[in-house]
């Protein structure tokens, strides 16, 4: 076996269980980088996979594995970026324990990320967040429980993972109720819930199995839903939504819009970024100055307070003469 196979497999069992405590969906997409880049070094080397050596994995190697994953794979630059990142995670490791390959390693360090084009968010508006709740048929249990996941959604902005993952003994219910989840960096937060909110949430947990550590959200099996079953149910009802506001049917509503939606709402009850920031979970608030460019309204309440180009601005008050001196001789 060569030096790269236990370098690796200590990638993930050192750094990434022990010190980073990663979570699975973090390995799984790490996992995935490695698999795509070592069959292609198998292909562009003719050496398998465990006899790959670090040595192999030089810079001429890393880059033409990421242009192979846009012009080959078809990914944009942006999920290019993230699978560097990955890469680069595992040759700053390599660098602390395989001193011999600092050279190859420091020139895969040094490949840059690829420029990626800022596209604005997608968000709902308020007449096209109502038509979404009241697209699920609540005289069954699955629209009973698709309504809550899209207006839960909704009203705290979990993301797509925190909402299916979302455990009975995850909500409180009483004079401040509340919901606790846990996001990306396994950090954890805790966001209120409005009085409609916790309306539902009463009504539909007296549905459940009272099993404290069962899922809010579970299939008919009693399983809890995948992160792909939420984006199917999101885009059905989207559609069924779209007969009653036509607006929906332009847009590509998923998952994550709904928690756009909830920043969008936020941001224009006047709340500042720090406090959407902790709100979302946001490591760094930059994150959180995306819902600014997209904010048109806001854009436009700024607009008009600003004179036009021949627009001449009020003219000041000038006091007469006889007031000036009036007021001198106080």
């Amino acid at each position: 076996m060569s030096d790269l196979a236990p370098l690796l497999q200590r990638f993930f069992t050192d750094k990434l269980d022990r010190h980073l405590n990663a979570s699975v969906h973090t390995k799984a997409a790490y996992a995935d980088t490695f698999r795509l880049l070592l069959t292609y070094a198998q292909q562009a080397t003719g050496i398998a996979p465990s006899a790959l050596a670090l040595a192999d994995l030089d810079a001429d190697l890393i880059g033409g594995f990421l242009q192979h994953l846009e012009t080959e794979r078809g990914n944009s630059a942006a999920t290019r970026n993230a699978r560097r990142a990955a890469l680069r995670s595992f040759f700053s490791y390599a660098s602390y324990r395989a001193p011999d390959a600092i050279s190859t390693i420091s020139q895969v360090l040094a490949i840059p990320a690829k420029r990626t084009k800022t596209t604005l968010v997608s968000f709902l508006t308020a007449p096209e967040a109502e038509a979404l709740i009241a697209a699920p048929d609540t005289s069954t249990w699955l629209g009973r429980r698709d309504r809550l996941l899209l207006h839960l959604g909704i009203q705290t902005g979990l993301r797509v993972s925190e909402l299916a993952s979302l455990r009975i003994d995850s909500i409180q219910l009483g004079p401040h109720s509340q919901l606790e989840c846990v996001g990306k960096g396994r950090k954890q937060r805790v966001i209120p819930l409005q009085k409609n909110t916790v309306k539902l949430l009463a009504a539909w947990l007296g549905e459940l199995s009272p099993a404290p550590d069962g899922p809010v959200f579970p299939t008919s099996s009693g399983t809890p839903l995948t992160r792909a079953a939420v984006g199917k149910l999101v885009t059905r009802h989207t559609t069924t939504a779209a007969q009653r506001c036509p607006s929906l049917a332009g847009k590509n509503v998923t998952p994550h819009t709904l928690r756009h939606t909830c920043a969008m709402s936020l941001l224009h009850a006047g709340i500042d970024t720090a406090s959407i920031a902790l709100w979302l979970g946001h490591a760094n608030i930059q994150t959180t100055q995306i819902y600014f460019h997209a904010d048109l309204e806001l854009k436009r309440r700024t607009l008009g307070r600003v004179p036009t180009l021949d627009e001449r601005p009020p003219a000041r008050y000038q006091a007469s003469d006889a007031l000036i001196a009036f007021l001198k001789s106080r």
